[in-house]
């Protein structure tokens, strides 16, 4: 059996970072293991959430797997709290990255223009210099502006604008750039890839539906990491994730749960099993 390592923040109540990560792997066959960053007591939509930081701990782990030889077929990270997290994944990178192990980086720092709160303005810069040791990066628009040092475009760009911004990307020393919450068209609405050793692109795009959730970028990084993972190209991994999170969207709509809270995944998991062919 595969296995992944995936490192971002767990709360406890709320549906995202490893809340959603561990489920959604673990149920499309890869065993997942877990690096918390830092353990919420919900997600913070909520007001008055608690917090406990775990950085700390998180090299002691890393030194521990290597004591007992464990390793890891994909190391996908999610949300990172500080540049000095950045830099101790930087190196649990160095202790386990081994000839065939993938290494995912979704850079989720910003949205809507604007970074989360409590991030300095050097931390983009920081974030880039992670992407770069890297195979494949997600960022959404925000953040890959952020990364690059450039406007966020909004939605004034077109499919040249993008096919540029995949290229930049790459000079971070990723192999492949994904951007996510792509549109061309008004209705349409997915994902364009650029392959840097290839030299090619790849885009996949799905029905825009009227609402948007928190946390549906984690459920797409993690459908995409378990899919990876589980021996699908990244191209088929990225349809995999976005049929998956659209029909997460269209699930939760349906039964009118509130967008702050996020979306109802677990209906969908079999959805997800029938879509990889499980």
């Amino acid at each position: 059996m595969k296995r992944i390592l995936t490192v971002q923040d767990i709360s406890c109540v709320g549906k995202c970072s490893l809340t959603v990560a561990l489920p959604i792997i673990s149920a499309m066959g890869v065993e997942t293991a877990v690096l918390p960053t830092a353990v919420l007591s919900t997600h913070t939509q909520f007001s008055g959430f608690t917090f406990r930081d775990l950085t700390d701990d998180m090299l002691p782990a890393a030194e521990h797997w290597q004591k007992e030889k464990i390793s890891f077929d994909a190391i996908y990270t999610g949300y990172l709290g500080s540049e000095r997290q950045i830099d101790i994944v930087s190196d649990i990178f160095g202790k386990f990255k081994g000839e065939n192990t993938t290494i995912i980086v979704d850079p989720a720092m910003a949205d809507n223009g604007a970074l989360y709160k409590g991030f300095k303005s050097g931390f983009p810069a920081a974030m880039f210099k992670l992407c770069g040791k890297a195979d494949i990066i997600l960022p959404n628009l925000t953040e890959a502006a952020f990364m690059l040092g450039v406007p966020y475009p909004g939605d004034r760009y077109d499919e040249s604008y993008i096919r540029n911004m995949l290229v930049e990307l790459t000079s971070s020393g990723a192999r492949t750039a994904v951007l996510t919450g792509v549109s061309f068209a008004e209705n349409e609405l997915g994902v364009m890839a650029y392959d840097s050793v290839a030299g090619k692109y790849f885009s996949y795009f799905s029905e825009k539906l009227p609402a948007s959730f928190h946390g549906t970028g984690d459920i797409f990084a993690s459908a995409f990491s378990g899919a990876l993972c589980g021996g699908n190209s990244v191209e088929e991994s990225l349809k995999i994730a976005v049929d998956y999170t659209v029909e997460c969207i269209r699930v939760t709509i349906g039964s009118g749960s509130d967008c702050w809270y996020g979306v109802e995944f677990e209906k969908c998991i079999p959805f997800l099993i029938r879509r990889i062919g499980k």
